[in-house]
């Protein structure tokens, strides 16, 4: 058996830096807006901590293949769009469906093919769609604090040149460090512990249940578009992510897995569990090792980070707890930039599926809310509509 390398825990180190930069900013923001206390935002990176570190080391080391898990980023900005509009415990609840759904398409190929049969663009756009109330939020301060805004969008432009691949640690560096900076100017000190709620940095993170109920709104308006979400944008990439660099696990246990270690730690915080696709990549290639059958040590590597990352929460959640609100505006939409460009790229690739995309697009970022669904729910069924209308052939 070949040794560690430190390309291995290299790699893994880079795809958890990645994922927890991008961001872990947006998890803390939907939690809050759920309406969990400080505690229970330790509790949910904890809970996001220990099930993608235990699915990314039971799983690359039973297969020997590099299976690298992640929460569901665009899951997340889903939520930060919808969550409000529902009692905490119905959310966890709609977190425990989401992993059913998962569950039960895992089982059937044949499901797992019908809902990839959903028109690229339209699956872009819903995706736009959620992203474009997050990444217009950039300039949403420009009038309160410009030279702040300008020096945000600075260090982008410049690190989208210099350093592409360490940029958002960049900015999230940047974010903290202000941040701080702002609260000791106001008088305030940020890692305190004092404050009745918040969590201690010095004590290791304790999981909060949540008792979950279940509603058929929150079922209609969070589960069943967070698991088409992560479904379309997530697994289905990952599951290519591993073609396109030769690796052909069965992926039937792999995600049954997943979406049971998900039913398990929702009632914690747990709200999304799958397969990683960028992040992935990093333990997938050449950098990882250059013998592929050895790369899955990458992933497990990225387990173990993963679960120190999980149990580390009490501090990044003190870290990030007391941001103002424009540096939360500014990180989680300059991260998500990248990801709203492709998506409105494959969005309007194909030349009839542009309007049906395009009313997909702006009903699900205008954020509304009838008949106890989501605008991401009918912007998707307005989608399909449109490209059924068009595809019916005209009576003379």
């Amino acid at each position: 058996m070949s040794k560690w390398k430190l390309s291995h825990i290299s790699a893994g180190l880079t795809a958890v830096t990645v994922g927890y930069s991008s961001s872990v900013v947006i998890i803390i923001d939907v939690a809050r807006k759920a309406g969990a206390s400080d505690d229970m935002v330790v509790s949910w990176l904890l809970a996001l901590g220990l099930g993608m570190g235990i699915t990314c080391i039971l799983f690359s080391w039973l297969s020997k293949l590099p299976v690298v898990t992640a929460w569901s980023t665009s899951g997340a900005a889903f939520l930060l769009t919808s969550i409000g509009d529902y009692r905490l415990s119905e959310a966890i609840g709609a977190f425990i469906l989401c992993a059913l759904l998962s569950l039960v398409t895992a089982q059937s190929r044949s499901l797992l093919k019908q809902i990839s049969r959903i028109p690229p663009a339209i699956s872009s756009a819903l995706l736009a769609g959620i992203l474009l109330p997050i990444c217009l939020a950039i300039f949403s301060d420009v009038n309160d604090a410009p030279y702040l805004v300008a020096l945000f969008i600075a260090a982008y432009l410049v690190g989208s040149r210099l350093f592409p691949r360490y940029l958002m640690l960049l900015l999230l560096v940047m974010s903290v460090t202000i941040s701080l900076f702002m609260s000791s100017a106001d008088g305030v000190v940020a890692l305190s512990s004092d404050s009745p709620g918040q969590p201690s940095i010095f004590t290791l993170p304790e999981p909060i249940w949540v008792t979950p109920t279940f509603s058929l709104s929150a079922a209609i308006g969070l589960a069943f578009p967070l698991f088409l979400i992560t479904t379309l944008s997530q697994n289905l990439p990952g599951i290519a992510i591993h073609h396109a660099h030769g690796y052909t696990p069965d992926h039937k246990p792999i995600l049954s897995g997943i979406a049971i270690v998900q039913a398990l730690l929702a009632p914690f915080g747990g709200f999304t569990f799958n397969l990683a696709a960028i992040t992935a990549a990093l333990c997938m290639g050449e950098q990882a090792d250059d013998e592929k059958s050895q790369r899955y040590k990458a992933a497990i590597a990225a387990g173990v980070a993963y679960l120190f990352m999980g149990l580390l929460a009490s501090v990044v959640v003190a870290l990030f707890v007391s941001m103002p609100s424009i540096i939360i505006h500014l990180l989680a939409g300059l991260a998500l930039l990248a990801t709203l460009q492709g998506a409105v790229v494959r969005a309007m690739e194909v030349e009839h599926h542009r309007a049906p995309a395009l009313l997909t697009m702006l009903c699900t970022a205008s954020g509304f809310s009838l008949y106890s669904m989501t605008s991401a729910v009918w912007g998707l069924g307005l989608g399909l509509m449109l490209l059924y209308v068009q595809k019916k052939p005209v009576s003379a």
